[in-house]
């Protein structure tokens, strides 16, 4: 029924991402001669200028997976989210201007976080960090394969099974080895400068798709009718009216405030694509990365929305009754209520979009899959070579390894990582929305580590115990709360040891959607904090020496020349007023303006929602001026990304024939590994 419903994938719609594939082999082969050193291979040899990062690595953060998790979410709350998702904006541009966390840690010349905390707290605190974030990071992307292979099969219209060599193949398992086999083909190639230069490349295609798409669902299913569906939901429900929510229990106000808290408190600590924060070829270019990274979320946000209503009003609109009604037959038929959110959007669009458009955003789904999975990929197998294998020999010898051996070792735990991933999204099955999964394992990790980063970064007086003691409680919360979520059975022992009320206290937790991951995920994050400002406080140690592991003052003289230049205090600079917002000396004219028109944005439209909330609660707004502001909404982020994806191609494709001319004369430092040989 699936292949009947949705498989119209024509030879043309074959021929577009056979031929972004070849694309991308050929710019990946091209890579490999520069990923000689391991240096190369886990950072690209710190060359990458800040629009290639900025695309790269919002690449990297726009799976199959990312987008099924905003699909999922914005099916069910539409453009309240939006509204909501503006109290972030203040931390936006604080992080903006400070570069806060990406400075300082480039600062650093870390290639991995844990090498980070080796140098700032110690050794063994590296270990458990570096054991964490894989076993943490490993549980997390195990599931990217399973959905992305799902929602291929959704919207391609694939069967369940089919012949090969005479046997009857599963889709599933088999679709799931091809997409792996070419994330490892690339990252094998050419490591995190393969991984970046095809990133890079498919974020221009997908801008350039997801505009096409934008436009296209819009005049298909109109804005009349996206209208009316929106207008149609329950009171309490609504999906224009951010004040008319009380009765959403998972994307809600409090979702939202606990991802501005969240974004601010785990930048740069979720390790996923780790190699990008010390891709860039300065620590300015890593902050003027992180600064334009807000434009480059503008049209991914608006396909995030636009598609999900769009195919909502597919689902449920009576215009489109005859073709739904199939549809509903499929998804109904879905094993959990993950599944069944999951499989709305690919179904649809594999149902009702033209020959050509399909191919193209089979292309786009595929660079989104790439993108994602080849930087976890990359990123989960060097982490534990880096900070578990390597401190753990250095334990036992002194004597370095051979690069030959270590990048061999690395590609083993990255293929180790693939084989894992494939197992358990054979096995598993998620209980909740994608992006509860994601908040809480993430969190076995983030937890803790968010303000371990912070605290080492910014004060001298954060102790290894108040790291170890924030890492554990944030992890064991974690933990508790991935049982409580996805195998409460766990606890049945309370039950049997006759604690009956705390049995029943935890299959409340359990069945409350009110008590999601995220919310859970915040309990652990502030109890982390809490354990390390008060150990700290409580147990003092001589403060440690910032300026050495930032290599500022009298240590700038360890950076090679090429970042000290950068580095230069010489010169007048900006007036002081200006260095208090987070202009330095490195800023030139057009840094400074770039920086004010990008800070604008989001202090436009902070002010816009601090008046319309205020307005809407002392003068109800009706839901159908809502729905025409967010009409207005639609076509002025629209035309913004049309700009965006103009000004990133020429900023992105020069700093690639920049970064290919700095490769040519590089010379990779071997000492340069990722370990620590002096410490404090």
């Amino acid at each position: 029924m699936l292949a009947q419903v949705v498989g119209r994938m024509t030879l043309l719609d074959w021929a577009i991402p056979a031929a972004m594939f070849v694309v991308l082999l050929v710019f990946a082969i091209r890579t490999r001669r520069y990923s000689g050193s391991v240096s190369g291979f886990l950072a690209g040899n710190r060359c990458a200028g800040r629009y290639l990062v900025c695309v790269a690595y919002n690449m990297a953060q726009v799976g199959i997976i990312t987008l099924v998790w905003y699909f999922q979410q914005y099916y069910d709350s539409g453009f309240t989210s939006v509204w909501w998702g503006l109290v972030e904006n203040p931390l936006m541009i604080v992080i903006a201007l400070t570069g806060w966390v990406i400075y300082r840690f480039r600062e650093t010349r870390a290639l991995t976080l844990a090498q980070f905390i080796e140098h700032r707290y110690s050794r063994r605190l590296r270990i458990f960090c570096g054991v964490v974030a894989f076993v943490a990071g490993v549980l997390n992307y195990a599931i990217f394969p399973a959905v992305s292979a799902r929602f291929f099969i959704w919207m391609c219209g694939f069967p369940e099974e089919f012949p090969l060599l005479g046997f009857v193949v599963p889709t599933m398992p088999a679709l799931m080895a091809l997409l792996l086999s070419t994330a490892l083909l690339f990252v094998f190639l050419g490591g995190q400068i393969a991984v970046m230069v095809t990133d890079f490349l498919q974020g221009i295609v997908c801008n350039i798709v997801f505009l096409i798409l934008i436009a296209w669902i819009l005049w298909y299913v109109g804005w009349d009718r996206m209208a009316d569906t929106m207008l149609a939901v329950a009171p309490g429900h609504s999906m224009v009216n951010p004040l008319d929510i009380g009765k959403e229990q998972q994307f809600n106000a409090l979702y939202w405030l606990i991802s501005a808290f969240t974004l601010f408190y785990t930048m740069r600590a979720w390790q996923g694509d780790q190699g990008y924060n010390a891709a860039a070829l300065t620590p300015h270019e890593a902050k003027m990365a992180q600064l334009l990274s807000g434009w480059r979320w503008r049209v991914l946000m608006l396909v995030a929305i636009v598609v999900p209503v769009g195919v909502k009003a597919i689902l449920t609109h009576p215009d489109f009754a005859s073709v739904a009604a199939p549809l509903h037959g499929i998804i109904d038929a879905g094993a959990t209520d993950g599944i069944r959110a999951e499989s709305r959007v690919p179904l649809a669009l594999g149902a009702v979009l033209p020959a050509g458009l399909l191919g193209l955003v089979v292309a786009a789904m595929y660079g989104a899959y790439l993108s994602t999975d080849d930087t976890y990929l990359h990123s989960w197998g060097t982490i534990f070579v880096q900070d578990v294998v390597l401190p753990v020999r250095a334990a036992f010898t002194d004597r370095p390894m051979s690069q030959t051996a270590h990048l061999w070792i690395l590609r083993i735990a990255i293929l180790a990582v693939a084989i894992f991933a494939f197992w358990f999204g054979i096995s598993f099955t998620t209980n909740q929305y994608i992006a509860m999964w994601g908040a809480i394992t993430a969190s076995v990790f983030v937890g803790g580590a968010g303000i371990v980063i912070t605290g080492g970064l910014y004060s001298r007086r954060g102790t290894t115990a108040a790291a170890w003691t924030a890492m554990l409680v944030g992890m064991i919360l974690s933990l508790l709360a991935i049982l409580v979520k996805e195998q409460v059975w766990v606890f049945d022992w309370l039950k049997a040891i006759g604690l009956d009320s705390l049995h029943d206290a935890v299959n409340a937790i359990h069945e409350n959607k009110r008590m999601s991951g995220q919310v859970l995920a915040f309990i652990a994050a502030v109890s982390a904090i809490v354990s390390y400002i008060g150990v700290s406080l409580l147990f003092p140690k001589q403060p440690f020496d910032l300026d050495r592991m930032l290599h500022r003052g009298q240590w700038r003289e360890l950076l090679p020349p090429s970042e000290r230049d950068f580095r230069e205090e010489s010169g007048e600079g900006p007036p002081r007023w200006m260095r208090l917002l987070g202009f330095s000396r490195e800023y030139t004219r057009t840094d400074t303006w770039v920086t004010w028109i990008t800070v604008s944005w989001p202090l436009v439209w902070t002010g816009i929602f601090v008046v319309g909330t205020l307005w809407a609660i002392w003068n109800p707004i009706e839901d159908a001026t809502w729905a025409a502001f967010w009409h207005a909404y639609v076509w002025i982020i629209f035309g913004v990304g049309c700009v965006i994806m103009g000004w990133f191609t020429i900023g992105g494709f020069r700093d690639l024939r920049r970064m290919y001319a700095h490769l040519r004369r590089y010379e990779a430092d071997a000492r340069d590994d990722g370990s620590v040989r002096e410490r404090d």
